[in-house]
């Protein structure tokens, strides 16, 4: 009696036991669900120890989250009515004085900076005491805000194109709590609408807190989408291929069980769900029906053959049991690989999705035969499928090409991977935080928006470090900093710089009577008497800590940026580093980029690294793995061949689609990998059955090992594609191409799978099949079919 002869009289024998250790583990791990919570940050995909991080929680050390700005913007002519001007005006007046608000900045909190010559100081004017009464006075304060003003420029309006812009600063220890998420959608949102709909205006509204709320709140609406839309379009197909509505259920049940324990084990581990933690209950199902395929459709084979359910039941478990272990495993090993990847964002990904496939194996093996233990046996119509007339004409098509066509495989085979090769070397990489949002939601256009308007939303920020205190406000300094603004000045992709820098050069302006022509840092013989009104100044210490810290020791200078690439980002650091280089002593001065959108454009440069290490650890996992079941060196290369080749398209398609490589896209050919090679062990495994069945003779043992795993190696890559094409209904980019390229590649894979690989059997015959170079296999993958089995 062999191993799984035993674990199958365990099973049936304990069946009321075994269901009630299911039901008590379920019920455990549907407890857990409550601890599950949506993350308020971007996924950080750099090590904690990463230079990059570093930098950035230093920054983050002395100024705080640069992340906390909405910014509300109107760009409609009537807006200089009195109206409309004063609604706008007194619009933030909804939120100034709410908890969660540090401080706002719009045109009403204007303040036009003065000298006081009797004092010696400059004070703070507002720029109109009243609300305007008539369009001229409106236009009055408009002319003097465009003309007079340009230390607002960019920040409060748009001079150009008359756009006008509120800016309101989300307090620093709130924007990463679910206290954002209440704002955002309880107070922000309504007040707004509410503004729009009085005055027939269109505002716009974007900043980091706003996005990745409406982002949050959209991956939280799709996690339901996904495992709706996961289970009626596998049940539809299952139901298609089975004609069973008992079948269905059981499947359906399995899965629904299985996705309970994933949301349970994510609340389990304290995850957060992100973009990819969503994916993995969808995931499960899409995996799990494959299972229940092979162990329905075991049973209903054996029913054909000799109508003992007993016996029936016992083989489903013997027969099928270690070669979906096998599959299983092979499959959580693709994800686990992520297990060793530094970025916290993958590590997670690759443990709950290797767990949650091993038990949906369990959950199948164990469900599946003791459900149908309780039921009577299949009727006649549900066995009709198993002798459907057009899989046996797809099983014939696929022999004769085999037989007859393997030069034409072999050659369509190089064609693809000619064409793959040359579609590679087109791929780009993308680290953009907005290119995966959903295009057609408001918000995304909202941030286009502000591109044009403004020069975007995404901070990128400047930290200088002068290493002595009060070291920012010496003029050399501001010099200097103001060469790097003048650097970001010349990119398009961003903002006009925002720093210390423009204060200074506002209180020049000041000093020489508000001129614009003096907007511009003072003079050596200058500096002196305009500092000495800066310092006997109280107004400008809130102004200035935004741009200096404390001390006087650091400074930083922001800008924004529009939704770029990594190769445009790698260009404008290393111009902006030239410059930095240049101009600031490395022995007096430390000087970095950083900022959120820099943090991930080189985490996504990161996860390009550990994708090639991930793959290639999937590929040697799975490769020794296959040697040590079929014990036969020869054998790993004609297994990984076929499934090697459907990414190598899959990159191809990528490159000539202009799908990039970016978060979600890597995950395509770990998961992909380790699902096709499941095909792979299935053939294989009947491929040696049948070889000692038929003394050892290749032709006729690739044939028989092609009609009977071809159907259900068709109908589980059928379940698989339509399964991950479930994912093409996200509003995300990223999803959308992840479930569309694992579809392609798992299609793909099942033809490889189907024609290389029994062509390859065929042609290296002589080399492989002979029983000192197949070796018997540490596992008995399919026990023999004459093998004795307990009723």
């Amino acid at each position: 009696m062999n191993f799984w002869t035993k674990v199958a009289g365990i099973i049936l024998r304990n069946r009321y036991l075994v269901l009630l250790i299911i039901a008590i583990i379920t019920g455990l791990l549907a407890s857990q669900i409550k601890y599950m919570k949506f993350s308020y940050t971007e996924a950080n995909l750099l090590p904690e120890n990463h230079e990059v991080n570093l930098e950035y929680n230093k920054f983050l050390e002395i100024f705080g989250e640069e992340g906390n700005l909405v910014i509300l913007g109107i760009k409609d002519s009537s807006v200089f009515s009195p109206k409309k001007f004063n609604a706008w005006n007194h619009l933030i007046d909804n939120f100034e004085d709410l908890e969660e608000v540090d401080f706002t900045l719009s045109i009403a909190d204007v303040q036009k900076l003065k000298a006081d010559r009797s004092k010696r100081k400059f004070v703070l004017e507002p720029l109109f005491d009243e609300d305007p009464k008539t369009t001229e006075e409106v236009l009055a304060i408009k002319k003097q805000l465009f003309e007079k003003l340009p230390f607002y420029d960019n920040l409060l309006f748009n001079k150009n194109t008359g756009t006008l812009q509120t800016a309101i600063y989300i307090k620093k220890e709130l924007i990463n709590t679910p206290v954002r998420r209440d704002f955002i959608f309880n107070k922000l949102i309504p007040v707004v609408e509410k503004f729009e709909k009085e005055n027939n205006v269109d505002v716009r509204i974007s900043g980091m807190p706003y996005i990745r709320t409406l982002n949050s709140q959209n991956i939280q609406d799709e996690i339901l989408l996904f495992v709706l839309g996961a289970l009626l379009i596998t049940a539809v197909i299952f139901f298609f291929f089975f004609r069973s509505y008992r079948a269905t259920f059981i499947t359906l049940l399995v899965v629904l069980i299985g996705v309970t324990w994933a949301f349970g084990f994510i609340g389990w581990f304290r995850y957060e769900i992100t973009v990819l933690s969503a994916l993995i209950p969808p995931l499960i199902i899409v995996i799990g029906v494959p299972n229940a395929v092979f162990l329905i459709n075991k049973y209903q084979q054996e029913i054909k053959k000799h109508g003992n359910q007993a016996k029936s039941l016992q083989r489903v478990i013997t027969k099928i049991g270690n070669a979906t272990l096998m599959t299983n495993i092979t499959t959580a090993a693709g994800f686990a690989t992520f297990v060793f990847v530094k970025s916290d964002l993958l590590r997670e990904f690759g443990i709950l999705a290797s767990i949650n496939i091993i038990s949906i194996f369990i959950l199948a093996l164990l469900l599946i035969p003791i459900i149908y233990s309780f039921m009577p046996l299949p009727k006649k119509k549900h066995l009709n499928h198993l002798e459907r007339k057009w899989i046996e004409n797809v099983v014939d098509w696929m022999e004769k090409t085999v037989r007859e066509h393997r030069i034409g495989i072999y050659f369509t085979s190089v064609i693809i991977i000619i064409i793959g090769i040359i579609g590679v070397y087109q791929i780009r990489v993308s680290g953009s935080l907005i290119e995966d949002m959903p295009k057609s939601m408001g918000f995304y256009k909202d941030i286009k928006f502000f591109e044009n308007e403004f020069g975007g939303i995404m901070p990128l920020e400047i930290l200088i470090d002068t290493k002595k205190e009060k070291g920012v406000m010496k003029l050399s300094t501001l010099k200097k900093m103001e060469k790097i603004n003048e650097a970001i000045e010349t990119f398009p992709e961003l903002s006009k710089p925002i720093s210390v820098v423009n204060l200074v050069k506002y209180s020049k302006q000041a000093y020489y009577q508000g001129n614009p022509k003096y907007y511009q840092l003072p003079t050596s013989q200058e500096q002196n008497y305009i500092f000495a009104y800066t310092k006997n100044s109280s107004n400008d210490s809130g102004m200035l800590k935004s741009f200096v810290d404390s001390t006087g020791r650091y400074a930083r200078i922001t800008t924004f940026m529009k939704d770029i690439g990594t190769d445009k980002m790698d260009d404008i650091q290393e111009r902006i580093q030239t410059v930095i280089d240049k101009e600031f002593d490395k022995e007096k001065y430390t000087v970095s980029l950083t900022g959120k959108a820099l943090v991930f454009i080189k985490g996504t440069n990161y996860l390009i690294t550990n994708l090639v290490f991930s793959l290639s650890l999937a590929i040697v996992l799975i490769s020794i793995f296959m040697a040590w079941m079929f014990r036969s060196p020869q054998m790993i290369l004609i297994s990984l061949i076929p499934n090697i080749l459907p990414l190598l398209i899959t990159a191809g398609l990528m490159g000539f689609f202009d799908i990039p490589i970016k978060p979600s896209t890597i995950l395509v050919f770990s998961i992909a990998f380790g699902i096709s090679v499941d095909d792979t062990i299935h053939f294989l495994a009947k491929y040696r059955q049948e070889l000692i069945a038929h003394n050892w003779r290749i032709k006729p043992s690739v044939f028989a090992a092609l009609r009977e795993t071809g159907v259900s190696m068709f109908y589980t890559s059928i379940v698989l594609f339509f399964g991950f094409l479930v994912f093409t209904l996200s509003s995300f980019g990223g999803t959308i191409a992840l479930g569309g390229l694992v579809s392609i590649t798992l299609l793909f894979a099942m033809v490889s799978n189907l024609l290389l690989l029994p062509s390859l059997l065929l042609t290296f015959e002589k080399k492989i099949a002979n029983k000192k170079i197949f070796k018997e296999p540490a596992i008995e993958i399919i026990p023999a079919e004459d093998e004795k089995i307990e009723d």
